[in-house]
C-alpha cells in the first residue's frame, strides 16, 4: 500500500480493496498509524474509508489509539475524514473510566450544527448517547439538549435517531 495509491482512491470498490490489503497483512493498527493521520485528506480519508470496512473485531486493535482518532475528529477541517473517524470511533469500546469531557462536548455541539453533514451529527449524537450512558445527569441533559432542537431544520436521518433516543428504543 503506498500514499500515491490511497490518493486515488475515490470509488466503494477502492475502498474494499484497500480494507482486502489490510486484512492480507492483518495489521490494521499499523496501516492506521501509517495512513490514517496523514496530512493529505486524500490519503487520510482513503485510509478511513478502507478501515470502515473492518469488522468490529477487526477494528478493536485499533483501540490503543482511540485519544488519537478523537483528536483527529476533533481537529480536522476535512468533512469526510471527520465522519470517517467517527464512523470508527463509534465502534471502538468506550469506558466510564477513559471519558473525556472535551470530546463529549465536541459531540453535543455537532450534532445540534444545522450547519453540520447529517452524518455527522448522527454520529455525534450516538457517541454523545453512549457516553452520557455513564451518567444518569449527563443522560438527562442529552434528552434536554434533544428535547429543544428545532427539529424541522434537521434531515430525516438526524429527526429519526433523535426520535429513537428519546423514546428509549436506541441502545
Amino acid at each position: 500500500m503506498t500514499s500515491e495509491r490511497l490518493r486515488q482512491t475515490f470509488s466503494e470498490d477502492g475502498a474494499q480493496e484497500i480494507y482486502q490489503d489490510i486484512q492480507a497483512t492483518g495489521d490494521f493498527l499499523g496501516f492506521a498509524r501509517r495512513y490514517a493521520f496523514d496530512s493529505d485528506y486524500r490519503v487520510a480519508r482513503s485510509a478511513l474509508w478502507g478501515l470502515t470496512k473492518a469488522t468490529n473485531e477487526e477494528l478493536s486493535a485499533l483501540q490503543v489509539i482511540q485519544n488519537e482518532l478523537i483528536d483527529q475528529a476533533m481537529q480536522t477541517e476535512n468533512s469526510s475524514v471527520r465522519r470517517l473517524t467517527l464512523n470508527i470511533i463509534e465502534r471502538l469500546k468506550m469506558d466510564e473510566d477513559n471519558l473525556r469531557t472535551d470530546f463529549l462536548d465536541f459531540c453535543f455541539e455537532h450534532m445540534v450544527s444545522i450547519e453540520e453533514f447529517p452524518g455527522i451529527q448522527t454520529l455525534c449524537m450516538k457517541l454523545a448517547f453512549r457516553m452520557c450512558s455513564f451518567y444518569p445527569e449527563l443522560m438527562d441533559e442529552l434528552k434536554r439538549t434533544l428535547e429543544a432542537l428545532e427539529i424541522d431544520y434537521y434531515k430525516p436521518a438526524v429527526k429519526c435517531l433523535r426520535k429513537r433516543i428519546l423514546s428509549g428504543m436506541f441502545r
